[in-house]
């Protein structure tokens, strides 16, 4: 048995192994504060590569491991405080559900609280902003329940209820340039119009040049004629 009343060569963390455990076991017991630093900064490293899988883990973690496997006896100059030993597993506590009923529950309380976000907005422009992106995301989840009936005076009939007449945006303006649309919406619309405008322009082109060539061809005909 140690000092402290556990069994001697004991594995705290049983993912590290025996070996590792015996090189904390020898930390400790080293006397210089410089040599048990530097020591301890060696064997958080060598963790690292016996155990590949813990590369994606933070340092944080690796050096609660190292306190935890001494024991939190480990005196050491470290990069992150000492873990207190009190909470070594303690449950989390339980986290409240949100009060209150959600007025619109295809939108979520989120929206609710980007629109309470965007009425404290005291910039007329920065305020748009914000109300155009919350109106993107209220089309989208409003079309995710509802695919049909849909118009843009929903989204804005219902910002004015969430936001208790506070917010308003002209229906005329969204419609016109597309504002709840997504940008890449906006951008596939915008291109298949101009696609479109570009074939008929090159349908025009090529009707009047046959034309012109059919119309040549008569003429040459009663020339030779």
């Amino acid at each position: 048995m140690t000092d402290n009343g556990q069994p001697k060569n004991k594995v705290i963390l049983k993912e590290y192994g025996k070996n590792i455990q015996k090189l904390v076991d020898y930390i400790k017991t080293v006397p210089d504060d410089e040599k048990r630093t530097e020591y301890a900064y060696a064997l958080v490293d060598l963790m690292k590569q016996l155990n590949p899988q813990l590369k994606t883990e933070s340092d944080q973690k690796l050096w609660d491991d190292l306190y935890i496997m001494s024991d939190f006896e480990l005196k050491v100059d470290g990069p992150f405080p000492m873990p207190q030993k009190e909470l070594l597993g303690k449950r989390p506590q339980m986290i409240g559900y949100p009060e209150g009923e959600v007025r619109f529950k295809h939108y979520g309380r989120n929206i609710e609280k980007l629109i309470e976000r965007a009425i404290e907005i005291e910039d007329d422009d920065e305020q748009e902003t914000a109300l155009i992106y919350i109106g993107q995301l209220m089309r989208s989840f409003h079309s995710t329940w509802n695919r049909e009936n849909f118009d843009d005076s929903i989204i804005i009939e219902d910002i004015k209820t969430l936001s208790k007449g506070k917010l308003h945006i002209d229906l005329e303006k969204v419609k016109e340039n597309g504002l709840f649309e997504t940008s890449m919406r906006r951008d596939f619309k915008t291109n298949t119009s101009a696609a479109s405008e570009n074939n008929h322009t090159s349908s025009r082109r090529n009707y009047s040049g046959s034309n012109k060539r059919r119309g040549n061809g008569s003429s040459n005909k009663k020339r030779r004629n």
